[in-house]
Parts: structure tokens; C-alpha cells; sequence
């Protein structure tokens, strides 16, 4: 008998997701309610992932919970922001109990990891397509924007450029090279590891920030236009 979205709910999401005390009410009613810090701002981001557009039809689902938070949790990461709940929308053709399974473990293990709780979301019947909400917090006045830049400031990048885009290339076979590197650069599109504590420690520090998603050449002109400064 296929599941009842109420019993889908229960039994992969209800619990997913790090338990938090600042969680007035979360999964089960109509909405969340949430606690937020004093002294601090509430910041928001949303991001929406499409099979076929922005991953492959047959990418493991373990990969597709995990990236589905990750790019949300990069931008909270680019605020200078810590993450803290999440909303999730995710739209099935079928309701596979073992996807499921597999789905509800990549994105729990990752909210595990940043101390983000699932505190509400919905379900429905379509082509797939897993839009999350991520909410966070930052002292007031604190968070990095993209408008702070000055001339005469560094521009610095984490991390290395193209790793993800390589990866989906192996992904999709239009990409070789030596196992280990093929295996290093999977893993890098599959499971890309946002910089959320990078992120907090640069408050105060750095004048503007931008999470990389469109290529580093598209975002740091972004940046700069944001700032009304050259690159």
C-alpha cells in the first residue's frame, strides 16, 4: 500500500535533522515556531534542485538529500550566518521507500552536522524536485553582504574552483582520468561540503562575500557591481 503523506512525514522526516531546544513546535502542525536569539537577525535563503537540470536523473539519493541543504547552506555561509532550521519541499513521482530512506539519511547526516533542525515542509506528487528553505542567525548589523567591498581590498576564494563541475562531468561521462581522481571529484559534486564555520569567522574581518554557484568569474562581478567597484 503506498504511504499516506502523513505517514511518509513520520517515518523519514520527522525526525531528521539535529534536535534543537529553540524549537517551539516543528514538524507535524500547520507551521513552525521558531526561537530566535535576541540581539540577532533572522536570515533566510532558499534554493531549488530539478532532476535533469541540476543533477542527474539516476544521482544516488543519499547525494540528492545532502545537496539540497548544502547550497542553502553555502549562501547562509556567505551571510556569515549560522544555520539553524530548515524547511523542506519535496516533490516525488512515487513514493520509494528505500529513495526515501536513502534521501532522508544524506540530508539528516549533513543538518546533523551544522546543528540544523527540520522543522517543517511538504510533500507532493510530480516530477522530482526538492526545493529547501534554510533559516538562520546573525548578530545584528554583523551579517557580510555583497555591497561592502572597497577599492584597494583583496579578493580571496575557499576552496578550489571547477572540483564540482569535474565531477559531474565524470557523473555524466564526458570526463576520465586516474580512479582516485575521478573518486575525489565525484565526491566533490555529490557531496560538497558548504563553509559555514569559515563563514562565521570572517565577521568582522572581510568587507563583502559571495557564495561561488555561477563560476567565479559571473559572481565576482556580482560582487563588484554590488560594491560599485572594479575586480
Amino acid at each position: 500500500m503506498a504511504l499516506s503523506e502523513f505517514a511518509l512525514i513520520e517515518r523519514y522526516f520527522r525526525s531528521c535533522g539535529a534536535q534543537r531546544t529553540d524549537v517551539a513546535l516543528g514538524v507535524g502542525d500547520d507551521a513552525a515556531l521558531l526561537r530566535v536569539p535576541a540581539g540577532c537577525e533572522l536570515v533566510a535563503a532558499t534554493d531549488t534542485l530539478v532532476a535533469g537540470v541540476h543533477f542527474p536523473q539516476d544521482s544516488p539519493a543519499d547525494s540528492i538529500g545532502h545537496r539540497s541543504l548544502a547550497v542553502n547552506l553555502s549562501d547562509l555561509a556567505a551571510m556569515g550566518a549560522r544555520p539553524a532550521w530548515a524547511l523542506l519541499a519535496l516533490t516525488l513521482p512515487q513514493a520509494d521507500e528505500a529513495w526515501l530512506g536513502e534521501f532522508a539519511t544524506g540530508l539528516g547526516e549533513l543538518a546533523r552536522s551544522h546543528e540544523v533542525a527540520l522543522v517543517g515542509g511538504d510533500t507532493t506528487r510530480g516530477p522530482l524536485c526538492v526545493t529547501v528553505q534554510l533559516l538562520g542567525f546573525v548578530p545584528a548589523g554583523a551579517a557580510l553582504t555583497r555591497s561592502g567591498a572597497r577599492a584597494g581590498d583583496v579578493l580571496f576564494v575557499s576552496g578550489t574552483c571547477g572540483d564540482a563541475a569535474a565531477g559531474l562531468a565524470i557523473e555524466q561521462r564526458r570526463l576520465t582520468g586516474p580512479p582516485e581522481v575521478r573518486s575525489w571529484l565525484r565526491e566533490r559534486f555529490l557531496r560538497p561540503a558548504p563553509r559555514v564555520a569559515l563563514g562565521e569567522q570572517l565577521r568582522g574581518f572581510a568587507s563583502a562575500c559571495i557564495d561561488v554557484s555561477d563560476g567565479l568569474l559571473a559572481d565576482a562581478g556580482k560582487l563588484a557591481s554590488a560594491s560599485h567597484v572594479g575586480v
